[in-house]
């Protein structure tokens, strides 16, 4: 049995590079130091893009009485980005605006949640109309938009996936999936990679393969974890392994074409199979990469799974799903469904008007928007630029992803495989943010730049994210080389 799904996850660690006569932070020598900081100094004016967009004016609380609030009422666990957070007071489409009026090119999309864009238009629409009309009402009652939408969404899905579940979460969603797989196949234990994230409730706690979300009470009781095939960090792959056009710099044995590496951790989890678990499991959870790969952010296909060229047996689903709206899905087979049908399972608010309003909204929107092959435009576009990068400086170690899903891990130098300092990380993640660009953060150290806008970026936009990139580089060189 085998899972899809599309939640958060952090990308793994890479390799660094120095040499005699090179700089250490950049693949640049002295003599050629001084034509780059020129350089920066150009990059550094870099143009933000217009937006024909205008806030309106923030009338709610002044920003420290907000930190006050924040730090007495809210649980200290719901830690804030940046050394003086952002107050965020109004979204359009690619763009966020702060308190100040300032304007932020958003590349992390809310945790790669808002997918076609802050406050779109269409999806703000029926929204606004549902509001007038019905919020909520049980799920065992009949109302309109939630037949309308799983039928619409089913539809997206090859056979026999066609038996929609509708929860208010991925967390949510994942454990669930957890509960059918083992309530049809009258086994327990479950199989996960390492690095992934499935959710951060009790359950799929288990699942989750990311030290930092460990809380040291029991939470993995018949979970077992197996080696995620990473061609970068990973014991085997290389150059030749990638389905993507930007390869890793680690060289391999394997021909174009043919990836030797697939055969070893094959293998591996063979090798997990005898040893970890009894003969007959649960089920296998895995992302298709580990990160959000739904809704058409891939670019050459809707669902992540299908790059593949599998059919899972179950497929979760969130993030994207609404927007930002709080909603997620499991869709099955009818098969796996009727197992859970033998006894009473119940979820409130899934499938409420509002969420089947919006999700069906977001549907359109992708479709009419056509932000599928804008993903693949736009996101290689970007992939290219960054790439380049890495080819320039030395701290870039790995340059990876697919449409609009992009990773950059950084490093101390391309020889080791040491993540960058994180007060490094943090400088140049902050100067980003002060030259007007959010990027998220990930990793099993934290040393990964996510980028994963919401799909309705500009390749104009995507140009100024890799100029501004660029200059916040060349800061930490000039900071490197100062020191």
């Amino acid at each position: 049995m085998c899972f899809s799904l599309y939640v958060p996850v952090n990308f793994k660690l890479l390799p660094p590079a120095s040499a005699g006569g090179v700089c250490q932070a950049c693949r640049l020598t002295p003599d050629t130091l001084r034509q780059q900081e020129l350089k920066s100094s150009f990059s550094m004016q870099a143009k933000m893009p217009p937006c024909d967009f205008s806030p309106g004016k923030y009338e709610s609380y002044p920003y420290e009485r907000m930190l006050k609030i924040r730090k007495r009422n809210l649980s200290p666990s719901l830690v804030t980005y940046y050394k003086k957070p952002l107050l965020l007071h109004q979204g359009h489409m690619q763009w966020l605006f702060d308190y100040e009026g300032r304007r932020y090119l958003d590349l992390f999309a809310g945790v790669v949640t808002v997918s076609v864009g802050h406050c779109h238009p269409k999806v703000t629409a029926a929204a606004q109309k549902q509001l007038g009309r019905l919020w909520h009402t049980t799920n065992l009652y009949m109302h309109p938009s939630i037949q309308e939408y799983v039928e619409k969404l089913a539809a997206l899905l090859p056979d026999p996936l066609k038996v929609v579940y509708l929860t208010n979460s991925g967390s949510e969603a994942n454990d669930l999936a957890m509960f059918m797989a083992r309530i049809y196949t009258r086994n327990f234990d479950l199989i996960c990679f390492r690095g992934g994230y499935h959710g951060g409730s009790p359950y799929t706690l288990g699942l989750t393969c990311i030290g930092s979300y460990k809380h040291g009470v029991a939470n993995a009781f018949g979970c077992q974890s197996t080696m995620l095939p990473d061609v970068f960090r990973g014991p085997w792959g290389g150059s030749h392994c990638r389905d993507s056009l930007v390869q890793t710099i680690r060289k391999c044995s394997c021909s174009q074409g043919c990836c030797e590496a697939n055969d070893q951790y094959i293998e591996q989890f063979k090798d997990t199979l005898s040893t970890c678990v009894p003969k007959a499991i649960a089920g296998f959870i895995a992302e298709p990469i580990q990160v959000q790969t739904g809704f058409g952010r891939t670019g050459s296909h809707f669902w992540g799974f299908q790059t593949h060229g599998v059919v899972p047996d179950i497929v979760t689903m969130a993030k994207g799903i609404g927007n930002g709206f709080p909603m997620a899905a499991v869709v099955t087979t009818p098969e796996i469904a009727n197992s859970l049908a033998q006894n009473l399972h119940f979820n409130t608010f899934g499938g409420n008007p509002m969420a089947c309003v919006v999700g069906s909204a977001v549907l359109d929107a992708i479709a009419e928007d056509g932000l599928q092959k804008n993903s693949k435009e736009v996101g290689t576009y970007m992939l290219l630029e960054f790439a380049k990068l890495r080819e320039k400086f030395e701290i870039i170690g790995d340059v990876r992803g697919k449409g609009l899903m992009i990773g950059i891990e950084m490093v101390k130098n391309k020889d080791s495989c040491e993540p960058l300092p994180a007060e490094e990380m943090s400088q140049i993640w902050e100067d980003c943010k002060d030259m007007g660009v959010l990027m998220g953060r990930g990793g099993i150290y934290n040393q990964t730049f996510r980028v994963k806008p919401p799909m309705c970026i500009t390749k104009q936009d995507a140009a100024f994210a890799a100029e501004v990139f660029h200059a916040a580089l060349m800061r930490h060189l000039e900071r490197t080389v100062a020191s």
